[in-house]
């Protein structure tokens, strides 16, 4: 008995290893709105496997019939042969028509799922912790989202759902053929085992290619999706030649594993007809075998049967021919399904409130002994406490990886800190909704992102509850109407990805119009003057000026002259705060800010 469990366990595990059954069960759920769909495809394909012995079945009929009435009347004999016609024409048509509903159903379904699935996916990406951006190339997630989906499809166009609709018609052939003639059925079969061989083979050759043009399509879109986004870079330190060469060889790995499945199948195909022809020769022998010996009753029959079972036989090769094919594409979607799904059971999202604090942000903001990391046993900020009121600007200024720009991911919840408490108007930052809060909290980054589209759009983030008066009005207290005015088509002047046919300081000063239109009650400004010329820097100052008006503002800057104004000024070092107070109290201390004024001073004057 314990052998025999054994046995049947090692069974199981063998076909979870050809099908993971727990894997299409999760696919298949998300066809749950549609299962009226997909019971109607099973349906159809049960109708279908019943109907096509069939035909082959009438032939067969009908020369037996004339073999016994072959003594009446001609007239009878043409009124039976018209009447089968025409139920040959009506099955036929009726087949016709049920093979284009069967296909049209699964294929709906398949789009369906796939719509709903990669919905899912994204909204699942939009969630995720921003570190999963920072590890994570952008063109393996672009795979997942597009490439891998579209693979899921194919479970349900190519897949599952056909590959039952075969073998039930196998099964149906088969029935019909002993049905018919056991003997001559069992003939025809001899060649079936050099078939399952064949199948077998072809099917690990074919899934191993496929895996590996999976991986490969996978790692060519991350390499084109980083160096078109590059260019620049590979043309301005005329590295075109070694890039080249690199994405040679990504592609060619690419085309190896498409030419080991084109051979694969170049192997397959004839090996089938081979079969097949052998199938045909042995029938035709065993049937016609003693037919000169026979009368022309026991003939006829015998015609019948070779006729029927050459066409029974080439239906039962036709999904014989494909099922090896639809199981490697069953098992090719269940590796881009269990990809997907690997996207979709991420847990690395922050965790949002579902009873979020009701009352609205004031923009007070306190850090108690906060401590963050990036990376395990890296710490980027070891400790740090400070607090804005509301209405105040606090600077921060520090050398290059000290934690500055760590600080306002942390306010904005892109990231969640390890250690400490991060307070808005009182209240832990993790009990307000992410949504709500981040609505109330606008952010002008050094390397403003301009989406493909027009200004307004960019502006307004496609808010329709924002008007072109209400950005015609903050571009004017800004100070760049006019400048927007003079471009081609005003506020609807296209603007390239990533906002290429404008300056840095032009997309700096649309998003300062961004934040405006938004109305933060907590305003982050992080090296917005780093690099442009003095004139634009002064309309920087200037929209600066407008936007912190009245508003708590934490404001990152390597030109220490922009933040000579701030209430409060955080001085880091190394993760760490190592000073704080104002302008003129860090003067007074000759410490680590004092020394950074003498230095950008000393620059200047060189």
């Amino acid at each position: 008995m314990q052998q025999q469990g054994r046995m049947k366990k090692t069974n199981i595990n063998a076909l979870n290893k050809v099908v993971n059954f727990q894997l299409l069960r999760r696919i298949f759920s998300y066809a749950k709105p549609y299962s009226e769909r997909f019971y109607i495809s099973i349906i159809l394909a049960l109708v279908l496997a019943i109907m096509s012995p069939i035909r082959p079945m009438l032939i067969n009929f009908t020369l037996k019939r004339i073999s016994a009435d072959i003594g009446s009347p001609a007239k009878i004999l043409m009124e039976f042969l018209l009447m089968v016609t025409l139920v040959q024409v009506g099955v036929l048509l009726l087949e016709v028509c049920l093979r284009f509903l069967f296909s049209y159903t699964t294929s709906w379904l398949g789009h369906r799922v796939v719509k709903d699935i990669r919905v899912a996916v994204y909204e699942k990406i939009l969630s995720f912790n921003l570190r999963q951006f920072d590890k994570t190339p952008i063109g393996t997630l672009s795979t997942r989202t597009i490439n891998d989906i579209e693979a899921i499809n194919d479970i349900f166009s190519e897949g599952l759902i056909p590959i039952v609709a075969d073998m039930l018609s196998i099964i149906a052939i088969l029935s019909a053929m002993f049905y018919t003639n056991w003997q001559l059925t069992l003939v025809c079969i001899i060649p079936f085992p050099l078939l399952i061989i064949a199948t077998y083979f072809f099917k690990e050759s074919v899934n191993r290619s496929f895996i590996s043009v999976r991986n490969a399509i996978a790692s060519l879109n991350a390499f084109v999706q980083e160096h078109i986004s590059g260019m620049q870079i590979i043309q301005a330190f005329t590295a075109e030649d070694r890039e080249q060469a690199k994405f040679t060889t990504i592609n060619r790995r690419h085309k190896d594993a498409n030419i080991e499945a084109i051979f694969a199948y170049s192997v397959f195909f004839p090996v089938v007809e081979i079969v097949l022809a052998f199938s045909m020769g042995i029938l035709v022998w065993f049937a016609a075998r003693d037919a000169f010996h026979l009368g022309v009753n026991e003939a006829v029959t015998v015609t019948g049967n070779i006729v029927s079972f050459t066409l029974l036989l080439n239906l039962l090769f036709r999904p014989l021919r494909v099922i090896a094919d639809k199981f490697n594409v069953l098992q090719m979607g269940m590796v881009a399904g269990e990809r997907v799904l690997a996207v979709l059971d991420n847990k690395d999202v922050l965790k949002d409130s579902h009873e979020a604090v009701d009352f609205p942000i004031k923009g007070r903001v306190e850090f108690r002994n906060v401590s963050f990391q990036y990376v395990d046993g890296a710490p980027v900020l070891d400790n740090v406490s400070f607090s804005v009121d509301q209405g105040e600007t606090m600077a921060i200024v520090g050398h290059t990886g000290s934690g500055k720009s760590t600080i306002i991911s942390l306010i904005n919840r892109l990231y969640q800190h390890q250690s400490g408490q991060i307070l808005i108007d009182g209240q832990p930052i993790e009990s307000f909704n992410i949504e709500y809060l981040r609505s109330k909290i606008a952010v002008v980054l050094q390397d403003v992102f301009l989406f493909s589209g027009s200004i307004l759009d960019n502006v307004t983030l496609r808010n329709p509850a924002i008007s072109k008066q209400e950005v015609i009005h903050a571009a004017k207290a800004i100070g760049i109407h006019d400048f927007i005015e003079q471009l081609p088509g005003g506020y609807d002047y296209h603007v390239m990805e990533r906002g290429s046919t404008l300056s840095m300081g032009q997309r700096q000063l649309l998003s300062f119009i961004r934040a405006l239109l938004y109305n933060p009650a907590i305003l982050i400004l992080d090296e917005a003057t780093s690099s442009v010329d003095t004139q634009t820097e002064k309309l920087i100052q200037h929209a600066i000026d407008v936007l912190t008006a009245d508003r708590t503002s934490i404001v990152i800057a390597h030109r220490l002259s922009t933040i000579r104004k701030a209430t409060n000024i955080l001085v880091l070092d190394q993760g760490k705060v190592i000073e704080s107070g104002n302008h003129a109290e860090l003067l007074e201390n000759h410490g680590h800010y004092a020394h950074l004024i003498q230095l950008q001073r000393k620059f200047s004057e060189d």
